[in-house]
């Protein structure tokens, strides 16, 4: 799995590069058609680097570093001269710069023989987009989030989560809390969840969303393989959103509570927001998870304790009243 995630990520990276410089010389035709000034110039600061190369094969052991210093200097001045010209002309004063998406590696995905960040980020959203393709995120939306489900103190309540939700979403961050959505069945937990997920996604950070019970299967299968990867434990640790439903519908195996409060754990520590969503309230929370994981759910994560009747019940009521 890891290898097809680097192709596929150094393709999109190399894809990146290339557009990058093809835009460049597009830029470049552009301006020495407008500024020919421009054109003169960078022809000089192109010749520069032969003069150099000549000074030190015929320096014989000479000290030329005074020589060489005049002419980066004599270079300084030119590129100088060249950005005031573009910002007369109306252009930016980089506009001449090859604009990479990452500055850090001029996207080759490497900075030195390691791999850059940008290339680990990508392959995390890679893994991710390919764990979410069956969450059908475009079925729960902010949008199609219907308060009218509720009614009295029940609608207040689920309006204020709504509300938060929503801003959650909008400001979302690597800095953004842990978040405990709680309540009965049939409450609007994974849509409300659905919703921030797709929200996330869409400003460009990794984000991972799956049943509590499908990850811990995940890392188990893998844990316990002849390779003992680590590929699933690695992007549920390092996703910029961690989205678990359905805390508590796990088997009770010393194997998946250890694994549940590692990732609780290590997300809280590494300041890692995460969302789980669950049926149980806070004491069954404590009667079902050993006292550290529960504690950190009560105490670290915001909780949201969601109100009202099941509203996959009340949509049925309301499907078969109108064909009645």
């Amino acid at each position: 799995m890891e290898n097809e995630l680097i192709d596929k990520a150094r393709a999109i990276i190399t894809d990146r590069r290339l557009k990058a410089l093809n835009e460049n010389e597009q830029r470049i035709r552009e301006i020495n058609q407008k500024i020919p000034q421009i054109r003169e110039i960078n022809d000089t600061l192109f010749n520069t680097g032969r003069e150099i190369i000549k000074l030190i094969s015929e320096s014989r052991g000479q000290d030329v570093s005074q020589k060489i210093e005049r002419i980066r200097q004599n270079n300084l001045g030119a590129q100088a001269m060249c950005r005031q010209l573009l910002v007369n002309g109306g252009y930016p004063a980089d506009y001449l710069d090859v604009h990479f998406t990452c500055p850090e590696c001029k996207d080759t995905g490497y900075r030195g023989h390691m791999y850059c960040d940008c290339l680990k980020k990508l392959m995390g959203k890679l893994a991710a987009d390919e764990l979410n393709k069956n969450a059908q995120l475009e079925l729960s939306s902010f949008s199609s989030f219907k308060l009218s489900y509720y009614s009295g103190n029940d609608y207040f309540t689920m309006e204020k989560i709504y509300n938060y939700a929503r801003k959650y979403a909008q400001e979302f961050s690597e800095d953004s809390e842990s978040v405990l959505m709680f309540g009965k069945t049939g409450l609007g937990k994974t849509h409300l969840s659905l919703a921030i997920a797709d929200e996330v996604l869409k400003k460009g950070y990794t984000v991972i969303y799956d049943s509590v019970i499908n990850i811990l299967r995940n890392i188990e299968k893998e844990h316990f393989s002849y390779e003992h990867s680590s590929d699933m434990i690695d992007m549920v640790m390092d996703a910029d959103l961690l989205i678990l439903d359905d805390l508590g519908t796990e088997y009770e195996t010393k194997f998946y509570n250890s694994t549940i409060y590692n990732i609780i754990n290590t997300r809280l520590n590494s300041r890692k927001p995460t969302i789980i969503s669950t049926n149980m309230d806070f004491r069954k929370l404590k009667e079902r998870y050993d006292e550290r994981v529960a504690s950190r759910l009560i105490t670290m994560y915001t909780g949201l304790e969601f109100a009202g009747e099941d509203i996959r019940l009340l949509k049925a009521i309301n499907k078969k009243a109108e064909q009645a």
